[in-house]
């Protein structure tokens, strides 16, 4: 059995392409900054040369299998993670709190769809759980008018039958947390702020105070 690793003061936001995951981090790393805490933002894929080359995986500008795909989200996350002076760990060593927009719960939500759930988990049963996990849940339908909305070429996960298919996978993802780390959901359909205010509210208790 793994051991389960928890690393304190890190957060992960989740959600489906279109949920509304980057726009919550950006403000709830605006108002931590602006109530005197030391907070990093961050996300997955990376800008590293093997984040970049994910992203033009994933909109068609160069072809990878499945399974090659999660092998290089897998290596992606290790150098996010691991790396001596960038990574998720020496951010935490610094004494900020790290919020990153997507991990390795994306891998078990998206590359299960190419390949089978037990391969992934085992490309990333290694990596460290965050203090808690943010869901902005977003009905699928909701999401792909959204994406439909931003006027840009889809990427290769962004279709309705697909992002349904996903969100069981997320589901099966959770369930296998342990109990130690916490699990909040926000209903992706409430206006911004709101789901802004009640992030601030229940995962980082009344920080909006300074105290």
């Amino acid at each position: 059995m793994e051991r389960n690793e928890i690393l304190k003061n890190f957060y992960v936001i989740e959600g489906l392409d279109g949920a509304g995951t980057t726009t919550q981090l950006r403000m709830i790393v605006q108002q931590l900054q602006e109530c005197g805490k030391k907070a990093f933002l961050t996300f997955e894929p990376t800008t590293s040369e093997i984040g970049l080359l994910i992203k033009r995986i994933l909109k068609g500008e160069a072809e990878a299998t499945g399974l090659a795909l999660a092998y290089l989200y897998a290596a992606d996350r290790e150098n996010h993670v691991n790396h001596p002076e960038t990574g998720i760990r020496a951010h935490l060593e610094n004494g900020e709190t790290v919020i990153s927009d997507r991990y390795f719960f994306s891998s078990l939500a998206y590359q299960t769809m190419a390949s089978s759930f037990d391969k992934i988990w085992s490309l990333n049963c290694g990596f460290p759980y965050p203090e808690a996990v943010i869901f902005i849940d977003t009905p699928v339908s909701e999401c792909i008018k959204r994406i439909e909305n931003r006027g840009e070429k889809k990427e290769i996960f962004e279709k309705q039958n697909l992002l349904s298919a996903v969100k069981e996978n997320y589901e099966k993802a959770f369930k296998m947390m342990p109990e130690e780390v916490k699990l909040y959901r926000f209903d992706g359909t409430a206006p911004k702020e709101q789901i802004q205010n009640e992030i601030m509210d229940q995962v980082f208790g009344k920080t909006t105070s300074g105290k």
